[in-house]
């Protein structure tokens, strides 16, 4: 990769994970907080406090995707980032829940996921998009895992109020690295294209699938897998993270040949169909043998290989598949595909393990992936498109 494209790259990785964190923070310690709001005794209304921000993500991903393709990738991000801040500011101040639920709609209105993949897609030539996307994926799953570390210890120490306005610093903070940072991509193509044209695209609706499927299956594993952990490896829920954090690092870096294998030999479509093998693999194996603690952590490895593997591949893919003056939109409908998932997978994983049982769970998801694999393996060889210009600059 070139010098400018790792440091797009890596900047926009490190917009999302500033986003990420300050998300991920609340999920250990917002059930605990929203009691001493007012409304914060309904667990109903607490989870649809939590939920709010991907819910109204859903809605905006398209528009601002498609917004992305007209008035350019930087305008809409710092838009979409102001909007974060000024929710994390309204949740600072509120005293009900009714509050925190209007101020994490509010930053979910900043549905800014596809204008920064689009970006990183502009800004990078193809045999290296994967890696810049891989940088994404993984400053994700460090967030993730650094936000169930800090996340107990910050609440105890300087309150909910006081993490919402890190949240609101951290979104100021990757406003400046958008504006001064990130170096601007190639121009936009001046042509246009209908939405109605990404909708029909067969390819890009099998990798849209694929990422509903993706993270359905995420979803409903973490609603029975740590408390599995708990029961059957005997590992308090405060120490989660010494099982996360480990995981998710050697996970990512033993992804990584796949990656470079993948895009030195042109071989993405085989990479492709062995980590949805894989996730197949790993789905059978939790169905079969999560009452083993060896088995379920290394399960836990295998999965997030697969995922990490996939959530690399797929917006690259998307990427090359989608015309170039569609590329935002043809991301948003991804991302509005992911944030469908993660919804569905959480409401499906918590109905099957109230009314069926764990096993039952990891068997739909198995039923899901076989039919993606099936789907998958139709899918043709992607040709690469000649590299955009500024992605060539030393």
């Amino acid at each position: 990769m070139s010098r400018a494209e790792i440091r797009s790259s890596s900047s926009l990785a490190a917009i999302f994970a500033l986003r990420m964190l300050g998300l991920f923070m609340l999920s250990p310690v917002f059930a605990i907080y929203a009691k001493n709001l007012s409304g914060g005794n309904n667990p109903l209304l607490v989870g649809l406090a939590l939920g709010m921000f991907s819910l109204v993500q859903a809605f905006f991903q398209i528009p601002l995707g498609m917004a992305s393709d007209r008035l350019g990738r930087k305008p809409v991000i710092v838009a979409g980032m102001l909007m974060f801040v000024i929710g994390a500011v309204i949740c600072a101040e509120s005293t009900s829940l009714f509050g925190v639920m209007l101020g994490r709609g509010i930053q979910g209105l900043g549905a800014i996921s596809a204008a920064i993949t689009a970006l990183i897609a502009d800004s990078t030539r193809e045999e290296h998009r994967t890696k810049a996307m891989a940088m994404v994926g993984g400053s994700i799953g460090i967030s993730f895992a650094l936000a169930m570390v800090i996340a107990p210890v910050l609440f105890e120490s300087v309150g909910m109020p006081s993490m919402f306005g890190m949240m609101a610093a951290a979104g100021l903070a990757a406003i400046a690295v958008v504006l001064w940072v990130t170096p601007d991509a190639s121009a936009l193509p001046v042509q246009r294209v209908p939405f109605s044209n990404v909708l029909k695209n067969r390819e890009l609706m099998r990798l849209n699938f694929g990422v509903f499927v993706l993270h359905f299956a995420q979803m409903a594993m973490f609603v029975v897998v740590p408390a599995a952990l708990v029961r059957v490896a005997e590992i308090p829920l405060a120490h989660h993270w010494k099982v996360y954090l480990p995981v998710m690092l050697v996970s990512f870096v033993a992804m990584l040949p796949a990656i470079i294998v993948a895009e030195k030999y042109a071989k993405m479509k085989q990479v492709f169909l062995i980590a949805i093998s894989l996730l197949l693999v790993v789905q059978l194996g939790f169905w079969q043998c999560m009452e083993h603690p060896v088995a379920l952590i290394a399960l836990l490895f295998g999965f997030f290989i697969a995922f990490n593997t996939l959530e690399a591949s797929q917006p690259s893919l998307v990427s090359r598949i989608a015309p170039p003056a569609a590329k935002g939109a043809a991301l948003g409908v991804y991302n509005t595909l992911q944030a469908l998932g993660i919804a569905c997978g959480a409401a499906a994983g918590g109905v099957m393990s109230k009314f069926a049982s764990a096993p039952a769970i990891f068997a739909l998801c198995a039923v899901l992936t076989v039919i993606w694999l099936i789907i998958a393996v139709n899918m043709p060889e992607i040709p690469r498109r000649s590299a955009p210009q500024s992605a060539k600059q030393v």
